[in-house]
């Protein structure tokens, strides 16, 4: 008999809607609109429960460092600066370790470039032709000069695919993107440098504009020489 009574079509009821004089309230809320918002109610006062719980039995006595190191300003904790947490070795040593991991991403890219420009060099541009021929007399050279240019044949240009269009100039953009990947990555790695460098002992000043062989807007130092033994 279940099975007679599916097979039966039945009255598709449309979900209520929200009455005219209700309109200010907005949509009506259906009771999956009830669930997620009990949901969303219970869990909060589930977490206000359990705050209230700790609050009550805490323990007077209870103390960490943490408490002193830290001060409240209006309800918001504010640890204290951590600016002298590490030594200067330990400084150092990660600026040596950040800029090996900059050499090390230079380098990859300055190789794909390489290998990119390979590539493109043979598929699009024409075969150089390098072969010397010394000529006795001005005739001489201009029959050479004739039969170079009767035995150059120039490739078909019209004749490329769209595909191995598309890709070749797909290859150009990567080619820019790279180059300009790469001259950040400079910029970068001379920065750090300086700065790594800036950090180790020894006397050193700022050059003046006017004290400038070559000028520049980055800023050079000299360094105060020092006898080694």
């Amino acid at each position: 008999m279940s099975s007679l009574r599916n097979a039966i079509n039945r009255r598709a009821h449309k979900e209520r809607a929200q009455p005219s004089s209700r309109k200010k309230f907005g949509l009506l809320e259906k009771h999956k609109d009830y669930v997620v918002r009990a949901k969303a109610f219970h869990k909060k006062e589930e977490t206000l429960r359990k705050l209230n719980e700790k609050a009550v039995f805490r323990n007077l006595d209870e103390f960490y460092f943490q408490m002193i190191r830290t001060r409240t300003v209006d309800g918001v904790h504010k640890p204290e600066s951590q600016a002298n947490k590490y030594a200067q070795e330990e400084l150092m040593l990660m600026k040596t370790q950040d800029i090996g991991c900059i050499l090390q991403k230079l380098q990859s890219e300055r190789k794909k470039i390489e290998k990119l420009t390979a590539v493109l060099h043979s598929v699009d541009n024409h075969p150089s032709n390098r072969h010397i021929y010394y000529a006795r007399n001005r005739e001489e050279a201009r029959e050479l000069q004739s039969q170079a240019s009767e035995s150059r044949v120039t490739p078909p240009s019209g004749n490329i695919p769209d595909l191995i269009k598309r890709k070749t100039a797909a290859s150009y953009r990567e080619l820019e993107a790279r180059k300009s990947r790469v001259n950040q990555l400079e910029k970068l790695y001379m920065e750090m440098s300086l700065k790594k460098e800036l950090q180790k002992k020894g006397r050193k000043r700022k050059l003046r504009e006017d004290e400038l062989v070559c000028p520049t807007s980055k800023p050079v130092y000299k360094w105060r020489s020092e006898r080694k033994r």
